[in-house]
């Protein structure tokens, strides 16, 4: 028997050349792939997966000569010892590569590719320096191929073959490496390091820019069968609290407590649903106090008890950066709480705070991938919001927002920056999660601009950063919020309208703001946010215009109340699909193919998706648009919510869309309350 096969029982390992190669079963349809250039293959890295793999099933090993095959479910893996006929196969450059196959029949789903037939194989792992490596893997590329997930970004692609994505957090750009094809795979890639992935013509490449092990997760089946087997292994989602499938009000930013307070009455006085209101950001005393200015907040108790008597949540803003003028900046810095350097003074980022006139301060950042850190920050916003009813968290530039973004130059207490830096946004979540946790709290969410795989088992939403305010920024945010579906989120938002900027008294900007909030109707969390006006000054006395619903001009009020109070019809339904996806790990709002993946059209369907199974929901993108033609997919009878017709599926309808209407159809015998009685 060749002596570079071993079987483990529930894994097989390859090892030649120094380099050890292991393929795990791991939770039902998967297996783990491990692999280090030397030395034994390590246990203690972060990364997304649980620490103990769900079982999923049996799992057969079979060693021949020139190859070994690990059967299990329905994926077969084979890992091939080298070009049979070779007088020393190890050497080769098709050593130890791995070919992944739908066990039923034999089809491949997916393959390692040589770069050379020589040198490099399909693993490449280049000194980096003190054990570590830039690791390369490389897999075949195939004709047709469509690739969905890997987070939220703004290339305005739904399918992503072609692109080149770079894996690090950026404010609108959030890297989870889930990749999901429509050949029968998902892939998950195991590491927070620092790199990209190519989705080229001519092969796939994952890239570490400086890591020790290549670690990534495989499964086979239907898009829907990855995101439930990713749920298993990397955790579900808890189920969304009630109160947030309702509206929540946001604006950059409410400045006093009588003004926030003053608009949550008005909500109640014209009788609209409102489920949460915000206290964004400079509401502190100094950055990295986490409590509240009693100049402009001087009851923030009676404050809450206020709005808990309306039913609305209070929602406050919370950041990872900490100001030289913050109370707690000495004492984090000497207790070593905060992202190290490698070089140069702890600052990373300059940011305005008060009491500094013009002047900006180097503010750093507590280290969330540290247990003490975490401990540490969630005392204070227990002590500063928590103690005063408070316990819904917008975690606020928790990519961290880095200036400059030099990844090399920082030390996290879970690893080199280059190699763990990915993980921050994930661990800033759990910050809070585990907080709540230790105080009782039993319905957890938390709203972050930044996210990680896993993040959805700490009740972590996702919201998508600082955005224009045109038509072209809504086409792009839905494919974005569609792929952050395909990639273990459940939780997604946009600020309704965009953020950076838009006139409310522009008739152009009031029609982009209808069509968004409609859209915004029926994403998983349904919320109003941006920065009206001219820009200014990044200050701490800023605001922008008024953001309210009847802030746009009568005609369009009309519209968003209406809207407003089709959501409030709706959220049984909303909520359905919440407890759905938490214990399935699929999604609320879904891409078209992922509830028809037989419907060859549904694959090329790009500006419309479904909310549950049962509501497609085709959103209107372009200025002046009054109708648009709407693919109704095969398998299914559906009907216009909004005037009863009925058509077959598998062909394309054109459908009115007055500026008060957003086209809905409702699948086979459906009925959702989608129309106001009178």
């Amino acid at each position: 028997m060749p002596q570079y096969f071993r079987d483990l029982g529930t894994a097989l390992e390859w090892q030649a050349r120094g380099e050890t190669l292991r393929v795990e079963a791991w939770g039902s349809d998967g297996v783990r792939v491990r692999a280090t250039p030397a030395g034994p293959l390590l246990d203690d890295l972060p990364g997304a997966l649980l620490g103990t793999p769900p079982d999923g099933g049996a799992v057969e090993v079979k060693i021949s000569e020139h190859h070994a095959t690990l059967v299990h479910g329905a994926l077969t893996v084979r890992i091939d010892a080298g070009t049979e006929g070779s007088l020393i196969p190890e050497l080769g450059a098709t050593a130890g590569t791995l070919t992944f196959s739908r066990t039923e029949d034999g089809t491949e789903l997916l393959a390692e590719e040589p770069a050379h037939f020589w040198w490099p194989g399909p693993r490449l792992a280049t000194a980096t320096g003190n054990g570590h490596h830039r690791l390369e893997q490389r897999f075949r590329a195939y004709p047709g191929e469509r690739l969905y997930g890997l987070g939220q970004h703004t290339h305005g692609m739904l399918d992503q073959k072609g692109a080149v994505i770079d894996l690090v957090q950026r404010n609108a750009e959030v890297t989870i490496p889930l990749l999901v094809s429509d050949r029968g795979y998902g892939l998950l890639w195991n590491s927070p390091a620092i790199g990209r992935v190519e989705l080229a013509e001519t092969g796939t490449r994952w890239v570490s820019d400086s890591a020790r092990q290549i670690d990534y997760w495989v499964t086979a089946g239907t898009p829907a069968d990855v995101l439930r087997r990713y749920a298993d292994v990397t955790g579900h989602s808890p189920e969304l609290p009630e109160w947030a499938s309702g509206f929540w009000q946001c604006k950059l930013r409410y400045r006093t407590q009588e003004e926030l307070l003053e608009v949550a009455r008005e909500y109640k006085r014209r009788g609209l649903p409102l489920s949460v209101i915000v206290c964004d950001f400079f509401h502190w005393t100094h950055l990295g106090e986490w409590k509240f200015d009693p100049a402009e907040w001087p009851d923030p108790a009676a404050m809450v008890r206020e709005l808990d008597e309306m039913g609305v949540k209070l929602m406050v803003s919370v950041w990872p950066s900490v100001s030289p003028a913050s109370e707690n900046y000495h004492p984090m810095l000497n207790q070593g709480l905060f992202v190290g350097t490698e070089f140069g003074p702890m600052a990373h980022a300059d940011w305005p705070d008060k009491g500094l006139g013009a002047y900006s301060a180097q503010v750093a950042f507590y280290d969330a991938t540290n247990p003490e850190a975490r401990e540490y920050v969630w005392e204070r916003i227990r002590r500063g919001y928590h103690d005063l009813g408070i316990s819904v968290y917008w975690l606020d530039a928790g990519e961290p927002e880095l200036k400059p973004g030099h990844q090399y130059n920082l030390r996290y207490h879970a690893g080199p920056g280059l190699e763990v830096g990915n993980l921050y946004p994930r661990e800033n979540a759990r910050t809070v999660h585990d907080g709540l946790r230790a105080a009782g709290e039993t319905e957890i969410i938390s709203l972050n601009r930044s996210s990680w795989a896993g993040a959805q088992r700490y009740g972590a939403a996702l919201w998508s950063g600082d955005i224009g305010t045109d038509f072209a920024t809504l086409r792009t945010q839905i494919k974005a919020g569609l792929n952050v579906m395909m990639s273990g989120i459940p939780w997604w938002t946009t600020d309704i309208g965009g953020f950076h900027g838009g006139d409310p008294d522009d008739p152009a900007y009031r029609e982009v703001l209808v069509r968004w909030f409609q859209y915004g109707t029926f994403c998983p969390l349904f919320r109003l946010h941006g920065f009206r006006g001219d820009e200014q000054v990044l200050e701490p006395a800023m605001t922008g215009l008024a953001n309210e619903v009847w802030s746009y001009g009568e005609e369009a009020y009309e519209i968003l109340a209406g809207h407003l109070r089709l959501r409030e019809r709706l959220r049984p339904y909303v909520m359905e699909q919440m407890r759905a996806a938490s214990g399935t790990g699929v999604p609320p709002m879904r891409p078209v193919f992922l509830e028809f993946p037989d419907d060859p059209q549904a694959w090329r369907v790009e500006d419309a998706f479904l909310l549950g199974p049962d509501l497609l929901v085709a959103p209107i993108t372009e200025a002046g648009a009054r109708e648009r033609d709407v693919h109704l997919p095969a398998g299914a009878r559906w009907t216009d919510a909004w005037t009863g017709e009925e058509h077959e599926g598998g062909r394309t309808v054109t459908v009115a869309a007055p500026l008060d209407r957003i086209p809905l159809f409702l699948r086979d015998d459906a009925r959702l309350p989608v129309r106001e009685e009178a």
